[in-house]
């Protein structure tokens, strides 16, 4: 005996079912072209997890990128209730983005070495949407743009970022607007540099935190950049061991150092002042 699709009646809190090609949630999500990204280079089954882990954190990074970039916007503009959202959101997004090294924390080395190879000369330092993250935390380099030269799109963007102002120099532009003396060498420096400590910023997140009564908003913006780079630390901590775990002290991925290059950018601190300041208050 055969069987009718069930059919929602009138009028029923049924929801639809029958659409006339993709679904409506198909059409937004893109759901069919995420799930059909992936192909394995090996047999090993443990790749699937590798490959689709780091395609999850290839959308972490574009989702913080454009929350970094409102907040940076906004501080522009003066608003600094929108930028410290955007701030706050961005911390449960590294928070979600720092799980994803959960299930590949654990690996043994002959699990990664039974499908390292299918690497190649594949590493993370190449992903330029990460770089572009590292760019707005005012971590500058011009020699990370190299290996995208046979990308024009994705280099020209890599570029322009380069050359603006990072979300910390939003920040101390704003503070300089308030009146605070932020110096001028600070404030004209080479925008396409890596951002180095001031004696003098420092005084001045020290002073912010002393009287917090007369700082109230820049207290709340200290305290969210402060949060997204303690996130931002423990991120490459837990990179650092997850490498360890998984290969040692071997010579990473397309050549890189693999832990000596991670150890070292493990001990810096992004948004220095704010963490120095704390001693002087």
């Amino acid at each position: 005996m055969s069987h009718a699709p069930d059919v929602p009646e009138a009028g029923s809190e049924a929801p639809n079912l029958d659409f006339a090609g993709t679904t409506p949630y198909e059409d937004y999500v893109q759901a069919d072209v995420l799930t059909h990204l992936q192909h394995p280079r090996s047999d090993d089954p443990g790749e699937m997890v590798f490959l689709v882990t780091t395609q999850v954190m290839e959308l972490w990074f574009t989702v913080l990128v454009h929350e970094w970039e409102t907040a940076s916007r906004a501080l522009r503009e003066d608003r600094i209730p929108v930028a410290v959202d955007a701030l706050k959101r961005s911390v449960r997004e590294l928070e979600a983005l720092n799980a994803s090294w959960k299930p590949l924390g654990q690996l043994t080395p002959a699990q990664f070495n039974s499908y390292r190879a299918a690497l190649g000369e594949g590493s993370g330092f190449q992903s330029a949407m990460y770089r572009r993250m590292e760019f707005l935390l005012g971590d500058k380099s011009a020699s990370m743009l190299v290996p995208h030269r046979g990308a024009p799109r994705v280099h020209a963007e890599l570029e322009k970022a380069l050359q603006e102002p990072s979300l910390y120099d939003e920040a101390l532009r704003l503070l300089a607007r308030r009146g605070l003396p932020v110096p001028a060498e600070v404030l004209g420096r080479d925008l396409a540099q890596r951002y180095e400590p001031s004696q003098a910023v420092e005084e001045i997140w020290a002073g912010i935190y002393r009287e917090p009564g007369q700082h109230t908003e820049l207290v709340r913006l200290g305290e969210a950049l402060t949060d997204v780079g303690e996130l931002v630390w423990r991120w490459r901590n837990d990179h650092l061991v997850a490498t360890r775990r998984a290969m040692g002290s071997k010579t990473g991925t397309g050549g890189s150092a693999g832990v000596a290059w991670l150890e070292k950018r493990a001990a810096k601190n992004v948004f220095p002042e704010l963490w120095t300041a704390r001693s002087h208050v």
